[in-house]
């Protein structure tokens, strides 16, 4: 687009001067530059994969090469590189191992602080059934390179450093071990009986950003990468059927759907059947096999392919209808997602089953089985850490939470519309909540998130959400402080600035940062720039810290002929308050009293309601008094906050019932 405004502008500057066009020319420039500072301008590393494995279905082994043309976008001279070897943290000892027996020594509300699926079993693991990633031999531009292990961390002391804007080719040749299913990756699951899960299963070279490297050793939690293009081949047993991340690119040979719906996996003469896999713009790729998978594929006009692989159960005779509901639904819901949270932009998605829970990868998830919730879940994960990126280390609120709060909406969206075609089927159901009044029902939809954090305020064990994922002094302050606390971030932002506002907000993020690794701040910003309201308070307190809201109707009376409500803050965290007055009449009024830090107000949320705007409530403050021009005598009831947004910690003195 500016490439042809340029172009236009020159044909008009050809009929003036020679020093009229150098004049404006260097105008344009210097607003073309200020404008390009307006806008999130972070470089980006690139990479492109170029893999082929052969696999072993009896040694659970296989063999790879790597070329992976790496582009240095930084203005930075990189002197080393790092890999993520994430199967070696599948061994007795590992670090993973210690850090899962550790907190497991901790219990919390009755239970061992370790997850459930890791507990000691690592430690247990036989030399067969232990996951590894053994560098054979690496070469930069044909120049072979030192390199150390720290077990799940590879680091490459480079001969040559690479300059800045530079590309160079790494040829890597390794091989693995499928280690036995632990923690997202691996193979024979009890559970699902899948036999693998290829899930962080080849050298990833780690993200270098604007804060330099991080090399993040795989104890826990999850992941950062760099957005680039694979170009995946797979030798495999002739009996495994395959999906994953990408689309497949020799469909035609392998049929068994992915040519034309329905088809069978073609017969071939060779012990080994080849599957060749490409994806663009993606930072990982993910990939399942099993040989009694079964495929279910759906087209959604002018959007993308939707796959679906499961196995058949034997004792759940609803299992192929579950799986089957999981692909209609996809369909259903995306366009409501795209309306609300942005357009999907790659050709295909794949929902399989393996894994130990849900584990979302760039155009597929892993689901252990067919709930809706969780699928939902892990498809939002491609908008919130897919597209864009956060370092989940360091935000794991802006990957969790954001995606909870996401599929919370799309869950109840699914539940209209499967219940209004059952109405229309006949049946006499009750009358169903619009999906076009979404915003006015929160946070009904969220009630477990706030309930979450409430019981973690409750026990005494919060942390900051600064802290990094995998520094949490327990397993239960991290979960509900990435999928809770972050949740209610974003429902409680439109408390702050109006439920519209936070989803023009949420819009605007996805247009402006997806692609672009933003952190809390690059949100923050944006949230200001379309609610024109400072919120940088808002980050502080309930990102940074641990304080809480906690609120309270103080007291009441009449002086002068005027009616008075006392409001008191007994918590650290400072608020906005909306307060609803109800009287004898059947009228209400809403009383909105903006915080001082905000330097402005939310818009009224609900037109039909008569709405004051008080002075703001200066935070230095601990009361404020609200007046009314009613009788106090005509008051019948009185609320902070009715819609329930507001995380208030202690929300029964928040509402004042008069009997007189």
């Amino acid at each position: 687009m500016y490439f042809q405004y340029s172009k236009n502008k020159y044909n008009r500057l050809s009929k003036m001067t020679v020093r009229q066009s150098r004049f404006l020319l260097l105008i344009s420039c210097l607003s073309f530059s200020l404008t390009g500072f307006a806008q999130p301008d972070r470089w980006q590393q690139k990479v492109k994969y170029t893999m082929n494995i052969d696999m072993d279905v009896t040694t659970n082994r296989f063999t790879g090469t790597q070329k992976l043309e790496y582009t240095n976008n930084s203005p930075d001279v990189l002197t080393k590189l790092f890999y993520h070897l994430q199967w070696n943290a599948f061994q007795p000892n590992s670090s993973m191992d210690e850090r899962s027996r550790e907190l497991g020594k901790h219990v919390v509300n009755g239970r061992q602080d370790w997850d459930p699926r890791v507990k000691d079993r690592i430690l247990k693991l036989t030399p067969e059934q232990i996951g590894y990633q053994k560098i054979i031999s690496l070469k930069m531009n044909g120049i072979p390179q030192p390199f150390v292990m720290h077990e799940t961390i590879l680091e490459v002391q480079l001969t040559k450093p690479i300059a800045p804007r530079a590309k160079v080719l790494l040829d890597m040749v390794f091989e693995a071990q499928v280690p036995l299913q632990i923690r997202r990756s691996g193979r024979d699951n009890p559970t699902t009986n899948v036999r693998y899960t290829m899930t962080q299963w080849y050298p990833k070279l780690c993200e270098y950003d604007y804060e330099g490297w991080h090399p993040t050793p795989y104890i826990a939690r999850e992941f950062y990468g760099v957005w680039g293009d694979f170009d995946v081949t797979i030798a495999i047993d002739k009996t495994y059927k395959l999906g994953g991340t990408g689309v497949l690119q020799n469909a035609a040979a392998i049929g068994w759907g992915y040519d034309q719906p329905g088809t069978e996996l073609k017969p071939i003469n060779t012990d080994k059947r080849t599957w060749h896999f490409s994806g663009s713009n993606i930072h990982d790729f993910a990939w399942a096999a099993d040989p009694d998978y079964n495929h279910l594929v759906r087209k959604i006009n002018g959007g993308p392919m939707i796959h679906v692989l499961y196995k058949y159960r034997e004792n759940k005779p609803d299992n192929d209808a579950n799986w089957t509901a999981v692909a209609d639904a996809a369909v259903t819901v995306l366009p409501f997602i795209e309306a609300h949270f942005g357009k999907y932009p790659y050709p295909q998605y794949s929902f399989i089953q393996g894994g130990d829970g849900g584990m979302e990868y760039p155009m597929a998830t892993m689901l252990i089985g067919s709930g809706l919730g969780t699928a939902f879940h892990e498809w939002m994960h491609s908008w919130y850490q897919m597209m864009l990126g956060t370092n989940e280390g360091l935000y794991a609120w802006m990957d969790e939470g954001f995606t909870e709060y996401a599929s919370n909406l799309v869950e109840e969206f699914y539940r209209v519309q499967v219940t209004r075609k059952i109405q229309e089927n006949g049946n006499n159901l009750k009358a169903l909540r619009s999906a076009d009044s979404l915003a006015a029902l929160l946070p009904l939809f969220h009630r477990s998130n706030y309930d979450g954090y409430y019981a973690l305020v409750k026990s005494g064990l919060e942390e900051p959400m600064t802290t990094h994922a995998d520094h949490f002094n327990t397993n239960f302050a991290y979960s509900i402080a990435s999928y809770s606390k972050g949740n209610v971030f974003l429902e409680q932002l439109g408390y702050i600035v109006g439920a519209a506002v936070r989803d023009k907000i949420l819009l605007e993020y996805y247009n402006k940062w997806r692609f672009r690794h933003p952190n809390a701040s690059d949100f923050i910003r944006i949230a200001e720039t379309v609610s024109g309201l400072k919120l940088d308070w808002y980050k502080e307190y309930w990102v940074n810290g641990t304080k809480t809201i906690n609120y309270t109707i103080d007291s009441l009376w009449e002086e002068g002929g005027v009616s008075k409500i006392r409001l008191k803050r007994t918590g650290k965290m400072p608020m906005p308050i909306d307060l609803q007055l109800r009287f004898k009449d059947g009228s209400t009024e809403m009383h909105y009293v903006p915080l001082n830090l905000m330097y402005g107000q939310k818009p009224a949320e609900n037109p039909a309601e008569s709405r004051t705007v008080h002075e703001p409530w200066r935070w230095t403050h601990t009361t404020y008094i609200v007046t009314f021009k009613k009788s106090l005598l005509d008051l019948k009831y009185a609320e902070i906050d009715p819609t329930r947004r507001l995380a208030d910690v202690e929300q029964r003195d928040n509402i004042l019932e008069l009997k007189w």
